[in-house]
C-alpha cells in the first residue's frame, strides 16, 4: 500500500510533517509506503522551492489543487489557526485523510464543525500533539495504569516559554483574536491539557483566571501601538474524571523558561514527575521499602519503552522532537491502512478545545465554574 500525500504550508510545522513522513518508513519499517505528492503554499514560487527542498513531486499556490489531485490520499494541513477549519473540512469532504496541527481551530463552533466532518467522512483524522507520543509519557501512562503509584489524586501541570516575554517585541497576528483565537491558551494550554490527560484521564470541570501581561505592543511598522487582544498567562483549577483534583498554568511571558512543559501526577502511594526540557527521563517515587533508603527513581528512556528502540538502540542516548513527530506520523500512517483510530484524534482534539475554552469562559466569567463539554 502506498500512501500519497499533500502538504499544505512549509512553515516550521509543514517542515516537521515532509520529515516525518520522509523518516516514518525508514526508522519504523511497517508503515505503509509514502509518496509526497504536492505541496501548496502561499505562492507557487515558494511552493515550488518549498516542494523540491522537501521532496515532493510539485508545489502550487492554491492549496485546493490537492484536494482534486487523485494521487493524494492524506492531506497535512500545518497553518496558521485561523485556516485550519476551511482546509480541513474541504481535505475530508473531499475525501482526503487528514493530519492537522494544533490548536484545532479558532472558536469551539470551528472545532465542532470540523470534527462532525470527520465523522460524517469516515475518514482517519489525527491532531498534531507530538508530545503524547514520546516513550518516556507512554511509559507513565503504563505506570498509573497498572496501579503502581496508587489511586490518582492529584495532577499538577505547567507549560512555560519566554516567546513573549519581551514588552518591546513587535506586534503579530497572535495578538488578534480573529487571526490566532485565544493566546497562550490556544499555542500551549493545548498541549498541557493533552499531556495530562494522556497520563491521567479526561478534565471534566474547570476554575480559571487569565492575564494580559503586555496590553499594547508596538506596530512593526513604527507607527504606533496595537492593542493584545487575547491572554498570556491562564490558570486553572481542575477535576478529572476519576475524580482527582489539580492544577495547570500556562505562560508565554515566563522569562528564562524555553519549553518548560512539565507534570507531576500524584498518587495514594506514590508519584511521577515529567520534564520535557528532560524528555529523555522520568522520575518515579514509590512508597516501599526502607524509609531511609526511599526517594526518586530517575528512570532513562531506551528500547525497553517502545517505540525508542527504532531510533537508537540504547538507554541514554536520546530521542528529540522530531523523532515524537516521526512516532506520530508513523501511528497515522498505520492507522490509514488497518481502518484503525489514531489518538489524539479529531474527536480528542475537539475534547481539548472544550477544556482550553471553558478555561477562557471561566475566566471571562470571573472564575466561575464550569463544565466541560
Amino acid at each position: 500500500m502506498t500512501i500519497g500525500v499533500g502538504l499544505i504550508g512549509s512553515g516550521y510545522m509543514g517542515k516537521t510533517h515532509a520529515m516525518a513522513y520522509r523518516s516514518a518508513g525508514a526508522i519504523m519499517g511497517d508503515v505503509p509506503d509514502v509518496r509526497l505528492v504536492a505541496l501548496a503554499d502561499a505562492t507557487a514560487e515558494q511552493a515550488s522551492e518549498q516542494a523540491a527542498q522537501f521532496g515532493f513531486e510539485r508545489g502550487t499556490g492554491d492549496w485546493r489543487d490537492l484536494l482534486s489531485d487523485p494521487a493524494i490520499d492524506l492531506v497535512s494541513v500545518a497553518t496558521p489557526n485561523s485556516l485550519h477549519r476551511d482546509m480541513a473540512v474541504a481535505a475530508l469532504e473531499a475525501g482526503k485523510h487528514v493530519w492537522c496541527e494544533k490548536p484545532m481551530a479558532l472558536t469551539l463552533a470551528d472545532a465542532e464543525a470540523m470534527e462532525a466532518a470527520a465523522r460524517a467522512s469516515g475518514r482517519i483524522t489525527m491532531m498534531g500533539y507530538n508530545y503524547v507520543h514520546n516513550p518516556a509519557v507512554q511509559h507513565a501512562r503504563r505506570i498509573v495504569a497498572s496501579g503502581r503509584i496508587g489511586r490518582v489524586v492529584h495532577v499538577r501541570g505547567w507549560f512555560d516559554e519566554d516567546y513573549q516575554a519581551d514588552p518591546d517585541l513587535p506586534w503579530t497576528w497572535r495578538a488578534r483574536i480573529a487571526d490566532a483565537g485565544l493566546g497562550v491558551l490556544g499555542d500551549m494550554g493545548c498541549h498541557i491539557v493533552a499531556l495530562v490527560e494522556a497520563v491521567a484521564g479526561p478534565i471534566v470541570s474547570v476554575v480559571a483566571e487569565t492575564q494580559v501581561i503586555h496590553e499594547t505592543r508596538p506596530l512593526p511598522d513604527g507607527t504606533g501601538l496595537a492593542a493584545v487582544e487575547n491572554e498570556d498567562v491562564a490558570t486553572a483549577l481542575v477535576t478529572f474524571d476519576n475524580g482527582a483534583k489539580g492544577s495547570i498554568s500556562t505562560s508565554r511571558s515566563a522569562w528564562g523558561r524555553k519549553n518548560r512543559l512539565d507534570f507531576e501526577i500524584h498518587g495514594t502511594r506514590g508519584m511521577i514527575l515529567f520534564e520535557q526540557e528532560r524528555m529523555n527521563e522520568l522520575r518515579v517515587f514509590v512508597n516501599e521499602g526502607k524509609r531511609d533508603e526511599q526517594g526518586f527513581r530517575t528512570i532513562l528512556s531506551g528500547p525497553d519503552h517502545p517505540p525508542f528502540g527504532r531510533f537508537v538502540p540504547g538507554q541514554g542516548h536520546q530521542i528529540g522532537f522530531l523523532d515524537l513527530k516521526t512516532i506520530e506520523a508513523a501511528e497515522l500512517l498505520r492507522a490509514i491502512a488497518s481502518g484503525s483510530r489514531p489518538r489524539p484524534d479529531f474527536t480528542d482534539g475537539l475534547h481539548i478545545e472544550r477544556v482550553i475554552h471553558a478555561i477562557a469562559d471561566s475566566a471571562n466569567a470571573g472564575g466561575a465554574r464550569r463544565e466541560v463539554g
